[in-house]
């Protein structure tokens, strides 16, 4: 199964993301750590656009095909993002899901990026302006839904593992 995780910086997402990853045991992807990779390489003179996603696209598609479950997360904030999920998913044959993580509350929201650290070496995380002017696309596909605000990590888990089809071993 691909699982891919949506929603705007500070939203809860990868962590969330993370923790179903060690919960399923599934290959992780997380687009911010490829582009990361491909600044501090240094060997893209360009601003990067979409080579993280097309290398995780990749990642992704040769992982399911050997059979692992595999956690996709990323902003995945535009429509041609999404799909482009779901098309690998259907290229490998195995189910898909979306999960759009959302923080419904404004000043959690704000207090989370303004407080929180990265675990990426050198990555810049945005501003809370650049986080509300952010480009994120209204959905048309079908996903599942979970709000972080006023909730721990556990529970936004356990509430997703709720949601989530059975996954075939």
């Amino acid at each position: 199964m691909l699982i891919a995780f949506a929603g705007l910086p500070g939203s809860g997402k990868s962590s969330l993301a993370k923790l179903l990853a060690r919960r399923l045991q599934a290959t992780y992807l997380r687009i911010d750590t490829i582009e990361q990779a491909l600044r501090s390489w240094g060997s893209l003179t360009a601003e990067i656009t979409a080579e993280g996603y097309v290398i995780a696209y990749n990642l992704a598609r040769e992982n399911l095909l050997v059979g692992q479950t595999v956690i996709a997360d990323s902003v995945n904030p535009i429509e041609t993002t999404r799909q482009a999920w779901l098309d690998i998913a259907a290229d490998a044959k195995v189910a898909a899901v979306q999960v759009e993580v959302v923080c419904s509350d404004p000043v959690e929201h704000r207090r989370r990026i303004e407080t929180r650290t990265t675990d990426i070496a050198d990555f810049r995380l945005p501003s809370w302006d650049a986080v509300v002017t952010h480009e994120y696309q209204a959905w048309r596909q079908p996903r599942i839904v979970i709000d972080t605000a006023g909730k721990d990590l556990t529970a936004s888990l356990e509430e997703l593992m709720s949601k989530l089809p059975t996954i075939d071993a």
